[in-house]
């Protein structure tokens, strides 16, 4: 039995629904919130104004965020939260917004509500936040002791996201399955809360393998559809719960640390996170000797539109020094890879990302 897990479901209150916003001030009231730090970036707060209601009673302050979560954005924030005497942050955004909000909230250990603008993450759901440097490049994740107090979703504000997030965290969510399961397999046996956590994993592949084609579609139609808030919901609500019950035992493993790697490298910086962890699933199947569900793979890699060569990453042949900085950055120690192979060597990444280009343009070819 797993006796060092410790679960976090999720936030204490979630609403996905048409106007969500409206009840913001009577609730922030209800929970003896007085003043409130609202950070947002430039784009989703033109996304989200017209939802964001009048907070008559609640003294509200507001911060532009700078790109990145990284340890100065988040010494930033928490020092504007104390000089206004926050009671509350209020993040509105993508995913790195999100952990930025996360961040400072449970270090200054206020309450925290989320209003997500893309659904490339399952950011708005799990108390963890990816930490990067002023550049882009990943340096560690955090795991909060408190997770978030409100989680809001306007399916307005989502209808207006650009479809290429959506994607991505279809690809990222993907990982869930192939990543949990993966080390799933290693486990001698399972918990009750690991078995949930291995339940939604394998939702998580069930849901996106059937919807999201179909997701992407209506989202580019501007059609909130049962098919879109499906996917939505699995990219932030199953796909927290694994990591939320399955703790270390679940949550991340070989793609994401290919997805590191790769953070590395300038080239790859065009993909979004959720499109490197999409690569990196491939590169870790590989690794595990499971061509049968490459196979199964590529073919939906084509009609989402996810990374699966050198090409799609922004690399060629000629880039062997480029690909052996995304191997030997992926090994690094301490990395999550090392769950599944612990012999893995930069060397053993490389020969699997050459095997996958082998694999890919076959498959490329047989199609053409």
């Amino acid at each position: 039995m797993n006796t060092l897990l410790e679960v976090r479901s999720g936030p204490a209150y979630y609403a996905c629904k048409a106007n969500v916003l409206e009840n913001l001030e009577v609730k922030l009231r209800k929970g003896n919130i007085r003043k409130v730090l609202v950070i947002h970036g430039r784009k989703s707060w033109e996304v989200t104004e017209p939802f964001f209601p009048s907070l008559e009673h609640i003294e509200t302050i507001f911060l532009t965020y700078g790109g990145e979560c990284s340890d100065p954005e988040i010494e930033r924030v928490k020092k504007a939260a104390l000089e206004h005497g926050a009671d509350a942050l209020i993040g509105i955004g993508g995913g790195k917004l999100l952990d930025l909000a996360k961040s400072a909230g449970n270090s200054l250990q206020k309450e925290i509500i989320l209003i997500p603008t893309l659904a490339s993450t399952c950011a708005a759901w799990t108390p963890l936040s990816v930490i990067y440097d002023d550049n882009g490049s990943y340096v560690r994740y955090d795991i909060h002791e408190k997770s978030t107090w409100m989680l809001l979703i306007e399916p307005g504000i989502l209808l207006n996201s650009p479809i290429n997030y959506l994607r991505a965290g279809i690809g990222d969510t993907l990982a869930k399955w192939y990543e949990g399961n993966a080390l799933a397999e290693k486990l001698a046996t399972k918990s009750v809360c690991i078995e949930l956590a291995h339940l939604a994993a394998r939702q998580c592949q069930e849901v996106l393998l059937t919807y999201g084609e179909e997701a992407l579609a209506d989202l580019e139609k501007g059609k909130w559809t049962d098919a879109l808030q499906r996917v939505i919901e699995t990219n932030i609500i199953t796909s927290g719960l694994v990591g939320g019950f399955g703790g270390q035992y679940l949550r991340v493993a070989g793609a994401h640390s290919i997805h590191n790697g790769m953070t590395s490298i300038t080239q790859a910086h065009h993909l979004l996170h959720g499109e490197k962890v999409a690569y990196g699933i491939l590169v870790q199947l590989v690794l595990e000797g499971k061509f049968s569900e490459i196979k199964q793979l590529l073919p939906i890699y084509q009609v989402l539109k996810l990374p699966m060569t050198w090409l799609d990453i922004g690399l060629t042949v000629e880039h062997k020094a480029e690909l052996q900085q995304i191997a030997a950055h992926s090994v690094k120690e301490g990395e999550d890879i090392h769950l599944l192979f612990p012999d893995i060597n930069k060397e053993k990444v490389a020969a699997a990302m050459e095997n996958l280009e082998i694999l890919t343009n076959h498959a490329n070819q047989s199609t053409d």
